[in-house]
């Protein structure tokens, strides 16, 4: 007996939910950042605080891990730095109670630049931030602590920040929350209002912002980067959802392009158990 096959129209695809749960987050993230530093044998880390939420985020949940005492922030502003931003750093420190050094880069920097021959915005902003984490690691040996990061998923994602310079660091505990979950987080812990209101900015020369660089507002390239990247939506299919296809596009050419940020380097290989290939132990494979 014959049956006919009905076509059901398949149920649309729901939007991933980048709402978060603040107080189960920073009970992981806590615990992270507690696990990773006191497996190493340390006790402390050193931060750069730079009057974003980013980085205010991060001291706020590294104090909550290892106490007062576990938290050495550094101020590390350039000449045409915004006052603002260095108060909104120095309001985090009050708030948090925490040891704090400033180390002002605009000598170091510019002693390159006077060196390096005609050099725009974008390699000059480059070189701030690898002084920034050429001063981060010294001041960590000197504290004999991790220097910890700050860069937060859409960064990440899209290769937003420099390689070497404010993308390094020993642990990172925003890596995997995107700005709107950063602001959610940051806003649930208590940073300070100044900094949850104002426009995100690398603060690299004057009137600069995170939105006007990338095109995009934090809440439009998160919701397209959650499709791509989290529910593994195709860029065409995320455009029929009402997404303009030049932002779709920009972002995940940006995804692809940049993933030699999100890599150590590639090792080549000429033996039976290579570096970053066979040899993959985690750093606590011993015990």
């Amino acid at each position: 007996m014959s049956r006919k096959l009905r076509w059901v129209a398949p149920a649309p695809l729901a939007e991933p939910d980048l709402s978060i749960d603040p107080e189960a987050t920073t009970s992981i993230l806590e615990g992270f950042i507690k696990k990773e530093v006191e497996r190493t044998g340390l006790r402390r880390v050193v931060l750069g605080l730079s009057g974003g939420i980013d980085s205010a985020l991060a001291a706020y949940l590294a104090v909550r891990a290892l106490g007062r005492s576990g938290v050495v922030g550094v101020l590390m502003p350039y000449r045409t730095s915004s006052p603002a931003s260095v108060r909104d750093a120095e309001s985090v420190v009050g708030d948090l109670g925490i040891l704090a050094e400033r180390f002002e880069i605009s000598e170091l920097v510019d002693v390159f630049a006077s060196k390096a021959g005609p050099i725009g915005p974008r390699r000059l902003g480059n070189v701030m931030a690898r002084v920034r984490m050429l001063v981060l690691y010294d001041r960590s040996a000197e504290h004999d602590a991790l220097v910890l990061g700050t860069s937060n998923k859409t960064e990440l994602l899209l290769g937003y920040g420099t390689i070497h310079g404010d993308l390094a660091s020993a642990l990172n505990p925003l890596g995997d929350l995107y700005k709107t979950q950063v602001r959610e987080l940051a806003r649930a812990l208590g940073v300070p209002k100044a900094i949850l209101a104002k426009a995100p900015s690398a603060d690299l020369f004057p009137a600069q912002t995170d939105e006007r660089d990338l095109g995009l507002t934090y809440d439009e390239m998160d919701r397209i980067l959650a499709l791509l990247v989290d529910a593994r939506v195709a860029p065409g299919t995320i455009v029929k959802r009402g997404f303009r296809r030049d932002a779709v596009e920009r972002l995940r050419r940006l995804v692809v392009r940049s993933q030699f940020k999100r890599k150590l380097p590639v090792v080549a290989k000429v033996s039976t158990r290579s570096v970053g290939w066979d040899f993959r132990y985690p750093r606590d494979w011993s015990s």
